[in-house]
């Protein structure tokens, strides 16, 4: 299998690799990641390998996309991520990159290949109300809230509740 990148001349997205590790833990050891997200807290360089072997292993079995969001190609600063079967993508921005439009950039780079490569018709983010930066993310990545109903996710010690947002293609004539 080919790794797969993809770029829009501002962000390069790539597959996650072995030398990542030690940054991998870096971003994701923080309390947002831990709060708003399923990975393990506190997720050091044994969690960090974990996760690149099931990131790996969902890749290989075609379940899901995981991807580096970086500058170059080189240190990553972020990831975003695409569960195949149901279009549902995520994302998560280290701290100390947020608010520079990395991850409304990768967003649109990763729906666009699940629309145009993948075929996905709809692909769609999961956000807790009140979540303004993901929120935002959506707005500028084009993505509409449903009117679906919420979902109940409960985990880590928590109980909270997702909306809908969805990204489209338009219906064939």
């Amino acid at each position: 299998m080919r790794p797969l990148t993809l770029t829009d001349g501002h962000v390069v997205l790539r597959e996650w690799t072995d030398a990542d590790v030690p940054a991998m833990s870096e971003l994701f050891d923080e309390p947002a990641v831990a709060y708003r997200t399923p990975l393990a807290s506190p997720f050091d360089e044994a969690a960090a390998t974990a996760y690149l072997a099931a990131v790996r292993r969902a890749r290989a079995d075609g379940t899901r996309l995981h991807l580096a969001i970086t500058r170059d190609g080189g240190a990553p600063l972020g990831e975003v991520l695409l569960g195949v079967a149901e279009g549902a993508l995520g994302y998560a921005v280290g701290a100390a990159h947020r608010g520079r439009g990395l991850a409304s950039r990768a967003t649109r780079l990763l729906t666009g290949h699940a629309h145009d490569v993948l075929g996905l018709r709809r692909v769609v983010l999961r956000i807790e109300p009140g979540n303004a930066a993901s929120e935002a993310v959506a707005h500028a990545a084009g993505f509409r809230l449903t009117d679906e109903p919420p979902e109940t996710v409960r985990g880590k010690g928590r109980t909270h509740t997702l909306l809908t947002w969805a990204h489209e293609t338009p219906a064939a004539p």
